[in-house]
C-alpha cells in the first residue's frame, strides 16, 4: 500500500462519508459478492467464457 491510499484512508477516518455513500458503497459490495457466489456455485456459462470454442478456435 502506498502513501496515497494511506491519505485517502486518512481523509476516509477524519471526514467520513455521507450514509448514502455509504449505502452505495455496501450495495457495490454486495452485489459483487453475490456475483462471485452465483459463479462459485452455478458456474460460469459457456457463451460468457473468454476461450475459444467451436469454428475458428484453431486460429488462436
Amino acid at each position: 500500500m502506498n502513501i496515497h491510499w494511506l491519505l485517502r484512508l486518512t481523509h476516509w477516518v477524519r471526514h467520513p462519508p455521507s450514509p448514502r455513500r455509504m449505502a452505495l458503497i455496501a450495495g457495490v459490495v454486495a452485489l459483487c459478492l453475490l456475483l462471485v457466489s452465483i459463479e462459485r456455485f452455478v458456474g460460469w456459462p459457456e457463451a460468457l467464457s473468454v476461450t475459444p470454442v467451436g469454428r475458428g478456435a484453431g486460429l488462436r
